[in-house]
C-alpha cells in the first residue's frame, strides 16, 4: 500500500481539539505503517466561524505533537495550494460540470422561503427537507428572480429513490435511503463551496486514496459518494473513527476541563504522554501495556483494529500517563519542555542561559519522581532557587512546635558546618554521626530539617536537597528556621 495518501483537513475555526488531533494521529499511523503520504489541508471557506490565529496554532499544535506532514503548509507539494480559499477556481468548474449535464440546478429561494417550508414540515410532524421548487423553472420565472435581485445557490441534484451505500473499513457496509437526502446546496450564493462539496473536489484533486475523520461525519459521507459519482471521481475508501466522550458519555465540551492540544501544553503536559493518550483513544496495541512509542504504534497500527464504539474521555489516565513520561525520559527532553514554566514560576530569566539550564537539569533530575506536570514540577522545584517559601502549617505543628527541635537543628547545623565536601554522602555521614553520637531520633533530626530547607515536608532525598543547596544556604535555612522557632 505504497501508494497511499490520507489527508487531516483541519477548519481554522479555533484551537486543535483533542479529537481532531487523534483524527490527525490516526491518519498518520496509518500514512507511515503503509509506506504512504499525509497531506495537511486547511479548509478555511467557513467565512463566518474562520479566526485569525487559528491555522498558526494548528501547525503549532501539530508540530508540538510530533505529527508532521508530507505536503501543506510550510511543506509544499505537487498539488498544492493547500488552503481551499486558494482553490476555489478548481471547484467552479467543477459545479459548472455538474449544473451543464443537469446533475445540478439553480436555486433562487430566500432565506424566509426556505424557513418558511421547514416550519410547514415541522408543523406536519415529519423531517424538514428541501421540496425541489426550483428544480424545473422556466426561464421566465428565473428572470424575474434575477429582476428581483435575487443570488442563486447551486443544489446537487439527489436520486428520490434507491439507496446510497457507504463501505467503512471501521463499519463495515452502510446503507442510507435516498430518500432522506434532500437537494442539498454545494455552491453557496457567493461561490464560495460547502463543505460536502469542496471536499470530495479536493480529495480527488489530491489523490486521496483513505479518507479517515471523526464518526461525526458519516452523515455527509451518502452526499459525497453521490458527488463522487455525479462527477466521475473514484471513491476512497473510509474509515470513521469513534466519538470521544465525556466519562458521563456526553458530548465532550469545555465543562469537562481541556480540551484543546495548546491547553493541555499550557496545564503542563508532554506530548510523548498526550500522543500516548491518544493512541489508545479508540485503539489499543498488542498485550496489556498501555506505555507504547510511536515507532511499536506505527508497526501495529490497522484501520481494522479501530474500535466502533466510543472512547471515553478520561484526564485520570492522560495525567498517570504524564507522570510516567516525566519520570522515564531523557531528563534533557523533559528539561527542553519544563523551561517555560520554571520562567512563568520566575525561577529563571526568559533570557537564562546555559548556567541557568544546568541548575534546572540538576533540580529536575530529583523532583520529577514524584510530579505528575511541568507545572508541579516547577512548583515543587521553587525553593531550590528562592527561599520565600512559607513553612506548611502541618510541618510546623508537627515538627517546629515540638520541645527541643530548636536544639536538634542547631546540633545538626554544627555537624554540617564540619562538613568540607558537601556532598550527598558526606553530609548524610555527618547526621548519621551525630544522631549515633547523641543518641537522637532519626525523625526528630530528618524531618525538621527537611521543613528547614525547603519549607515541606515531602520531597527529594534530605542530602540530595543539602548537596543541591550547598554548605552555606543549607546552613543558612537551618539558621532561620531555629530563629522561627524561638522568636
Amino acid at each position: 500500500m505504497g501508494n497511499v495518501r490520507v489527508r487531516f483537513a483541519p477548519s481554522p475555526t479555533g484551537y486543535l481539539h483533542i479529537g481532531g488531533a487523534r483524527t490527525a494521529l490516526f491518519n498518520w499511523l496509518f500514512a507511515r505503517h503503509n509506506g504512504g503520504k499525509m497531506v495537511l489541508r486547511i479548509e478555511d471557506t467557513d467565512l463566518e466561524r474562520l479566526k485569525e490565529d487559528s491555522v498558526s496554532q494548528i501547525i503549532s499544535s501539530m508540530k508540538w505533537l510530533g505529527i508532521t506532514w508530507d505536503e501543506g503548509p510550510e511543506v509544499g507539494g505537487e498539488y498544492g495550494p493547500y488552503f481551499q480559499s486558494q482553490r476555489l477556481d478548481g471547484y467552479r468548474k467543477a459545479c459548472e460540470r455538474l449544473l451543464v449535464e443537469g446533475k445540478a440546478y439553480y436555486c433562487y429561494c430566500t432565506p424566509e422561503e426556505l424557513e418558511a417550508n421547514r416550519e410547514e414540515a415541522r408543523k406536519a410532524g415529519i423531517p424538514p427537507r428541501y421540496s425541489g421548487r426550483c428544480k424545473n423553472l422556466t426561464p421566465e420565472e428565473i428572470e424575474r428572480f434575477k429582476a428581483e435581485g435575487r443570488k442563486p445557490v447551486v443544489r446537487f441534484k439527489v436520486p428520490t429513490e434507491g439507496t446510497t451505500v457507504v463501505n467503512d473499513i471501521i463499519r463495515g457496509e452502510v446503507t442510507f435511503d435516498n430518500s432522506i437526502l434532500d437537494d442539498f446546496v454545494i455552491m453557496k450564493s457567493n461561490g464560495i463551496p460547502t463543505y460536502n462539496f469542496a471536499a470530495v473536489v479536493d480529495d480527488h484533486a489530491m489523490g486521496m486514496t483513505h479518507i479517515i475523520r471523526a464518526e461525526e461525519h458519516l452523515s455527509n459521507t451518502p452526499k459525497q459518494v453521490l458527488i463522487y459519482n455525479a462527477l466521475g471521481y473514484d471513491i476512497p475508501e473510509f474509515a470513521h473513527v469513534p466519538m470521544i466522550l465525556a466519562p458521563d458519555r456526553s458530548k465532550l465540551s469545555k465543562r469537562h476541563g481541556a480540551t484543546s492540544v495548546e491547553e493541555f501544553r499550557e496545564q503542563g503536559y508532554l506530548p510523548q504522554a498526550i500522543v500516548n493518550y491518544l493512541i489508545l483513544l479508540g485503539w489499543s496495541p498488542e498485550g496489556d501495556n498501555e506505555i507504547i512509542t510511536l515507532e511499536q504504534a506505527i508497526k501495529e497500527f490497522t484501520l481494522e483494529k479501530v474500535n466502533k464504539s466510543a472512547a471515553i474521555y478520561d484526564t485520570t489516565k492522560l495525567t498517570w500517563l504524564n507522570g510516567i513520561y516525566m519520570r522515564d525520559l531523557p531528563l534533557d527532553e523533559v528539561v527542553k519542555h519544563a523551561l517555560p514554566f520554571y520562567i512563568k514560576e520566575g525561577l529563571i530569566p526568559e533570557d537564562y542561559n546555559d548556567q541557568d539550564i544546568k541548575r534546572v537539569k540538576e533540580v529536575a533530575a530529583r523532583v520529577r519522581e514524584r510530579e505528575k506536570t511541568l507545572v508541579d514540577l516547577a512548583r515543587a522545584s521553587s525553593y531550590f532557587f528562592r527561599f520565600d517559601y512559607v513553612y506548611e502549617e502541618k510541618g510546623v505543628n508537627k515538627y517546629f512546635k515540638k520541645d527541643g527541635t530548636a536544639d536538634i537543628l542547631k546540633k545538626g547545623i554544627e555537624a554540617l558546618r564540619a562538613v568540607d565536601d558537601f556532598t550527598i554522602e558526606n553530609t548524610e555521614r555527618a547526621y548519621r554521626k551525630l544522631i549515633e553520637e547523641s543518641g537522637i531520633k532519626s525523625g526528630d533530626l530528618f524531618h525538621p530539617t527537611r521543613l528547614a530547607i525547603s519549607g515541606r515536608t515531602t520531597g527529594p532525598g534530605l542530602f540530595d536537597i543539602m548537596a543541591l543547596l550547598g554548605k552555606e544556604e543549607t546552613i543558612k535555612r537551618m539558621e532561620k528556621a531555629v530563629e522561627y522557632m524561638e522568636k
